[in-house]
């Protein structure tokens, strides 16, 4: 069950006026609300991996490697040169895969 922690909180004197007929009560009220869902209509929205996506358009405008950037040999992510931690055997090792 999700808590809300911005919600203000019960005092001791709340939760004693509570009584075990009323909470028993809400339960019942909040079993009673749910509603039927067809599992087949949610497993739609659902893509499963190796699904044939190449009918899809990329929506995302892709930049080219900057100048102040470089690719880690172990990642293989695009990081500026201030993540550059070391230099090995001409391949260059961001921070993240250094440490």
């Amino acid at each position: 069950m999700a808590t809300d922690y911005d919600a203000p909180r019960k005092t001791d004197d709340d939760l004693n006026e509570d009584s075990i007929e009323e909470l028993k009560a809400r339960r019942v009220d909040k079993s009673s609300s749910s509603v039927d869902v067809d599992e087949t209509e949610q497993a739609e929205g659902f893509e499963l991996p190796g699904a044939d996506l190449s009918g899809e358009e990329l929506s995302v405008r892709v930049l080219p490697k900057q100048a102040d950037e470089f690719t880690c040999g172990r990642c293989f992510l695009v990081h500026h040169r201030s993540q550059l931690a070391k230099e090995v055997g001409g391949q260059m090792i961001c921070t993240e895969c250094a440490a």
